[in-house]
Formats: C-alpha cells, sequence, structure tokens
C-alpha cells in the first residue's frame, strides 16, 4: 500500500465509530419536600402559629447515611441490590433536601419559638441532630421507605444534656403494588418517598414533643 493510500485511510478512521449512538434523555428531576397535613380545629387557623413562649431550636445540618450522598432515585432491588435510577434523581442530595423540609415542618408544628440554622446568632434552647439513613423504592414490597436517626439535646451553658433519641420510620404505597421485576415508574416513587419521609417526619416530631421540658 502506497504512503498516500495509507495517509488517506488514517484521515477516514476518526470519521468511523463502532459504537452505537445513544439518543440524548432529559434526565427527571423531583423535590423531596413533604407537606405537614392540615387538620385544623373549628376556628383555628390551618397552620399553627409559632409558640412565642416555645423553645428555641437549633436544628443542626442533616447528615446522610453512606449511599445516601447520590442524588438518583435509590431502589432496593428483589435480591437486596441497590441501584441508581440515572436519568431520574433529586433536584439536590436528598439530605440537604430533607433538611430544609424538616426546619418548615417543626416551624409549621406551632411547638417552637424559631428553629434557627447554624450560624445563628439566636441563642438557642434545644439543638437537635440528625442523619438520613434510609430514602428508597422497594419495588418487591410495594412500598417506599424513609427513616431517620436524631439527637435531642439541652444546650446548656457550657455543656449539652441528652433529653432523647429517636429512631424512626416511614412508609408509603407504591402505586400497583408488588412488582417482581424490580422496575418502577420513577414519578410514582420519587412521591411515595417524599410521602414516607413526611410520615418519619410526623413521628419524629410526636417524639420530641414528649422530650421537650416543660417551661
Amino acid at each position: 500500500m502506497t504512503r498516500r493510500a495509507l495517509l488517506a485511510l488514517a484521515a477516514a478512521l476518526p470519521a468511523c465509530s463502532v459504537l452505537p449512538e445513544r439518543p440524548y434523555q432529559e434526565p427527571q428531576r423531583f423535590v423531596l419536600a413533604p407537606e405537614r397535613p392540615a387538620m385544623p380545629a373549628p376556628g383555628r387557623p390551618a397552620v399553627p402559629a409559632p409558640a412565642r413562649r416555645g423553645p428555641v431550636l437549633l436544628l443542626r445540618t442533616l447528615r446522610a447515611a453512606p449511599g445516601l450522598e447520590q442524588r438518583g432515585l435509590r431502589v432496593l432491588g428483589p435480591a437486596g441490590v441497590v441501584t441508581y435510577e440515572f436519568w431520574s434523581e433529586w433536584t439536590a442530595p436528598p439530605a440537604d433536601l430533607a433538611e430544609e423540609a424538616l426546619r418548615r415542618w417543626l416551624v409549621a408544628s406551632g411547638r417552637f419559638g424559631a428553629v434557627t440554622a447554624p450560624g445563628s446568632r439566636l441563642r438557642s434552647d434545644l439543638i437537635l441532630e440528625g442523619e438520613l439513613t434510609r430514602l428508597q423504592a422497594e419495588p418487591a414490597n410495594g412500598l417506599a421507605r424513609a427513616a431517620l436517626s436524631a439527637l435531642l439535646l439541652a444546650d446548656g451553658t457550657g455543656e449539652s444534656r441528652v433529653l432523647g433519641q429517636f429512631l424512626v420510620e416511614g412508609t408509603a404505597a407504591l402505586p400497583g403494588g408488588p412488582r417482581g421485576d424490580g422496575r418502577i415508574v420513577p414519578a410514582e416513587a420519587a412521591a411515595a418517598m417524599t410521602a414516607a419521609l413526611g410520615t418519619a417526619f410526623g413521628r419524629l416530631e410526636g417524639a420530641l414533643a414528649g422530650s421537650i421540658p416543660r417551661r
């Protein structure tokens, strides 16, 4: 083969590809923001007003258990294998979204004078530390599951006293019931995980209410 033919062949090679082309797929992104259920008593507003004399609660940064740092929807397969949906994800890391949602939830509870974030200059009476330990769809079981661990501290001068340690979990049904193939409909799975997290928040609120000292 002549040198001119070799150069022509080399120029043509980059234009050829043995890899199949994958069409672009727009990622689906979901907001993790459970809404606190409104159950107003007759003549009362749906959302309680902040307690004027209630304690000030500092909600520290919510940690993420290993595997929950990823934004892709987490799915527990029928063989116990965890996978993440590549094209379906939360709008931010789930622990970050859960922290902001929990802050709004506790503010709306009416149990606290304020719920602050790290860096606030407002002196806190109580400190809540927590970790998002589970947030996943389980199609084989036909449900979504969310779980939190939390530690409530009394913020004293120079030291903190443990008031309670909690492990709470919430579940919600996946539409369609159990599926042996392990597949999910992303929008339905995200909605079920959000509902499960809301149930966990409600149980955490109840646990906190029983542990806060009366003023």
